[in-house]
């Protein structure tokens, strides 16, 4: 098995430790006399390819001066995320590196907005559909593959419900509803399962009718994952290569590009009347 690359929360505490460090004119000779640690060790703490241990944060919290208490509450708390393991763990042997850190980042976010052409966003996938779209995508795949895939994503699911349930707004192209997977009983479910998920509380579904004509985003979907303090805001979209996080202002873009799509779709009642409508015709 190859090996994996560091966790996006590793890389997180090691950049802001680097930051810290830096600040204060050390070098990371004089981090590894402190930690009484190797010279290699402190650069692979802070690029996040060594896991570090909350004692040794506290330590060179105090080497850096970091006094102020909402800022050390932070640095503690990451670095405990960095050692963590969740119930995705299991799957890890299935999905890339890049979507096992997708998947924490959903399962600590408060609020997640997301603009999907095709196919209808993982979180509102009956099972049904999901496998069918998974057979197209990965036609190698054996069923053993393709069922943990299922499993995977509808264990994501668990984050709609309960009492700390996120709070999720979903825009859908036109696209991804006529798109027929799996045939037509099996798309005509899943419309229902959308008009079903729209009246939860915390569930808002809009439509992107494509009588709104050219938009902001022509190259595809992507997902904005607001998060508890420390954490960033942090945009995520898929391409060819793989997943791609970005954050601060490139984030803040994104999330105007958001906005902008959010005022071209349907009010979540007119939604709700075209998605009728749409599963009227796959009769």
């Amino acid at each position: 098995m190859s090996k994996r690359r560091p966790t996006l929360r590793a890389q997180w505490l090691g950049k802001m430790l680097k930051e810290l460090r830096e600040q204060n004119g050390l070098k990371l000779t004089d981090s590894a006399e402190y930690l009484q640690r190797s010279f290699s060790a402190i650069s692979k703490f802070e690029s996040g390819a060594l896991p570090i241990r909350e004692p040794e944060v506290r330590a060179l919290m105090d080497l850096y001066g970091v006094e102020g208490e909402r800022q050390r509450a932070a640095l503690i708390q990451l670095s405990r995320e960095v050692s963590k393991t969740g119930w995705w763990e299991k799957y890890s042997d299935d999905i890339t590196d890049w979507f096992v850190d997708y998947v924490w980042l959903e399962s600590r976010a408060r609020h997640i907005r997301a603009y999907e052409v095709t196919p209808v966003n993982g979180l509102l996938q009956t099972r049904e559909y999901a496998e069918a779209w998974m057979r197209a995508v990965n036609p190698h795949d054996s069923a053993a593959q393709i069922e943990r895939g299922v499993e995977l994503r509808m264990a994501r699911q668990k984050i709609l419900r309960g009492e700390k349930a996120v709070e999720l707004e979903v825009l859908l192209d036109e696209a991804a509803l006529r798109r027929i997977v799996g045939g037509r009983d099996v798309m005509r479910e899943q419309l229902q399962h959308l008009l079903v998920c729209g009246k939860q509380s915390n569930i808002e579904i809009r439509v992107l009718p494509y009588s709104a004509g050219a938009h902001a985003s022509p190259d595809g979907g992507f997902t904005l994952l607001h998060l508890e303090d420390p954490f960033p805001l942090v945009a995520y979209t898929v391409g060819v290569a793989g997943g791609v996080y970005l954050e601060s202002h490139e984030a803040e873009r994104v999330d105007v590009l958001y906005n902008r799509l959010r005022e071209s779709s349907l009010s979540p009642e007119e939604s709700a009347k075209l998605i009728v409508e749409l599963q009227k015709e796959m009769r």
